[in-house]
């Protein structure tokens, strides 16, 4: 049986970047993934995520967005994939919604660039948009989006490129630690190694059952659609990212023009799901609730309906990430819950995953991610 330093479980967006990031270090690195590397069946693709730093969720994740935007560059120019694009970002809702409120609390907070546009500038900056009168909006002109699966694929280039050895379509069963680290189980035989990596995305509830900390999937759909006008307005330069919030709290987001379609999305509100039981198909019914949602603000923008995906999100109750050394196991990393808004941190994630697993330590604020905040007082969520 061959030994490893580090094995590494998911080689989505933060598994393939620990995986590079462990084999840069000089660790043997083992990355295993139930899928193929073009990794399309749970949260790392549909060809676009967006990345801001004026963040809403909390200050606290200012930080590594700004090591993130340092460390995305690096990561096109060693592997020769291209995956950010500046676009410039709007935030729209009322003056007190938690996507503008938010978004001017960590842009004042950290001295981020930014502009506060009133309605009818936000129509006149950008005339795809047509914002209610008592909205606002946020501009951060270094926001943009990056593509999830070139990502991955550059990270995993650039693993095996740095001596990690990774195996695809070989999903694992389970692990368990052991005396001197860890051993994993997968359909095709065991490996042990000194310290253990777990990125499960969805599947956090099963691999990480002992954790205590209440997961829950959701099944989300992304929808691109032709605008019924012409392209040029919704191109990158034009058309910003943004996300958008009505009076009840709902939040839909999208993306400039690509491939001659525009991609656009609800925020959360998901069916509850699990990677067995998921919805696949994308109903009428569905379409027709973005169309409308997105044409009454963007007019031109549902036009003809291209295709849909679905996907999942895997969410922690206060929808903050869980990234940790594991509380009952020394040699266990764990990294999940970041559905919905973790993939921009993708970069710094390997980081920190790396530190963890080699130093049991970073450098990195990560305080609000510990998971002691979601168990209960008997360590059963």
């Amino acid at each position: 049986m061959t030994a490893y330093d580090t094995i590494v479980i998911g080689l989505g967006g933060m598994g393939s970047a620990a995986a590079y990031r462990l084999a840069r270090r000089g660790q043997r690195v083992l990355g295993l993934e139930q899928y193929t590397p073009a990794h399309d069946g749970g949260s790392s693709h549909g060809g676009s995520r967006i990345t801001r730093q004026a963040y809403f969720e909390d200050p606290a994740y200012v930080p590594l967005l700004r090591r993130a935007h340092e460390l995305w560059p690096q990561i096109e120019a060693d592997s020769g994939i291209a995956i950010f694009t500046r676009t410039g970002g709007l935030m729209v809702g009322g003056p007190d919604s938690r996507t503008v409120a938010g978004s001017i609390r960590s842009a004042e907070t950290w001295g981020l660039p930014h502009e506060i546009l009133d309605a009818t500038e936000v129509a006149r900056r950008f005339p795809t948009m047509r914002p209610a009168a008592g909205e606002i909006g946020l501009y951060e002109p270094g926001a943009g989006f990056v593509v999830p699966e070139a990502s991955v694929t550059a990270h995993l280039r650039l693993a095996e490129r740095a001596g990690a050895e990774l195996h695809f379509s070989e999903p694992v069963l389970d692990w368990r630690a052991t005396s001197g680290g860890v051993r994993v189980r997968t359909g095709r035989g065991e490996y042990t190694a000194g310290t253990l990596v777990v990125c499960p995305g969805a599947w956090a509830p099963r691999l990480l059952a002992d954790l205590g900390v209440p997961f829950t999937v959701e099944r989300q759909v992304q929808y691109w659609f032709t605008p019924s006008g012409s392209l040029e307005p919704f191109r990158p330069g034009r058309h910003p990212v943004y996300i958008w919030e009505d009076a009840s709290g709902t939040q839909f987001y999208g993306f400039p023009a690509v491939d001659g379609t525009v991609k656009v999305a609800f925020f959360r509100g998901g069916e509850t799901c699990t990677p067995e039981t998921i919805d696949r198909t994308v109903h009428p019914a569905e379409i027709d609730r973005m169309a409308a949602f997105a044409g009454a603000r963007i007019p031109e923008l549902p036009g003809e309906f291209r295709r849909a995906a679905t996907c999942m999100y895997t969410n922690t109750p206060d929808e903050h990430f869980v990234i940790a050394r594991h509380p009952a196991y020394d040699d266990v990393v764990v990294a999940c819950g970041f559905s919905g808004h973790g993939f921009k941190f993708v970069p710094v994630v390997g980081e920190i995953l790396a530190d963890l697993a080699v130093d049991g330590g970073t450098r990195h604020p990560i305080a609000l991610f510990d998971p002691a905040r979601l168990r209960s007082p008997q360590g059963v969520a």
